[in-house]
């Protein structure tokens, strides 16, 4: 049965991800506005979640909902799988995510990309990159977005916690804006790069935010990723029951 619901799941979302990249690039052809093109093109959002739970039978249980401020913010977040890059966009719309601009080429998904918003930066550009996140960024908060940032730079596996990078801090910072940590458990069920999904619930935690003004970046970044990870030791125990692994370079996945 598990290869059945996969083989469906890879079906449907290949249609749905088909129709929406040709949607979003004729929508850019036509000179339709940025923040109408993002509010039509994630209606992909949607599809893609009753495909997931109805397909993959993955549902999502979400944990401090009254942690989620009144305005745009910077999320920072776990990353274990595609999982997380659609949930998110249904809990914080509308959303904006910072990738490697490589994604814009994949031929569909990277035209929906490129479509709503998204802050494609060129990551082989060192301290370049990050004045692309900061610049990109604060336009988009600006415009009402909120803005999601994977702070170990790639996907990492349950139990695993990657090296988080300080560029969701100083976007906060920048911006005047908070961050908030979100945590979960999705490479339980959808682990990356994987065909085969298992059925189960995710749990999905958001944490307090955290007040960038006048704080230094490394402090807001140490304490997002301390909260994180101890979200994920007291949710998640049994990924920790060996103690916490370090992901090794050549685990990356980029």
């Amino acid at each position: 049965m598990i290869y059945l619901r996969s083989f469906l799941f890879l079906v449907t979302a290949s249609a749905i991800t088909i129709f929406f990249g040709t949607l979003g690039i004729l929508m850019l052809l036509v000179g339709m506005k940025p923040l109408v093109r993002h509010r039509w093109v994630t209606r992909w959002v949607p599809s893609m979640m009753w495909a997931v739970r109805h397909l993959l039978g993955i549902t999502c249980r979400v944990i401090g909902r009254e942690n989620i401020p009144p305005g745009p913010a910077v999320i920072v977040s776990k990353h274990q799988s595609a999982w997380d890059t659609i949930a998110l966009q249904v809990i914080f719309p509308p959303l904006s995510f910072i990738l490697k601009r490589e994604l814009l080429r994949v031929p569909f998904l990277g035209w929906a990309l490129a479509s709503i918003r998204s802050i494609a930066i060129d990551r082989s550009a060192g301290k370049d990159a990050l004045t692309q996140v900061v610049e990109q960024g604060r336009e988009r908060l600006k415009e009402g977005l909120w803005v999601a940032v994977f702070p170990e730079g790639t996907r990492v596996a349950p139990g695993v916690r990657g090296r988080y990078k300080p560029g969701g801090a100083f976007l906060a910072r920048r911006a005047g804006v908070p961050m908030v940590p979100v945590a979960h458990n999705a490479g339980e069920f959808w682990p990356r790069n994987a065909f085969l999904k298992r059925p189960g619930e995710v749990v999905l935690s958001i944490g307090p935010p955290i007040d960038a003004k006048g704080a230094r970046v490394d402090e807001i970044n140490r304490r997002a990723r301390d909260w994180i990870e101890n979200e994920m030791s007291r949710l998640f125990p049994h990924h920790f029951q060996d103690g916490e692994r370090e992901q090794d370079e050549d685990e990356r996945v980029d």
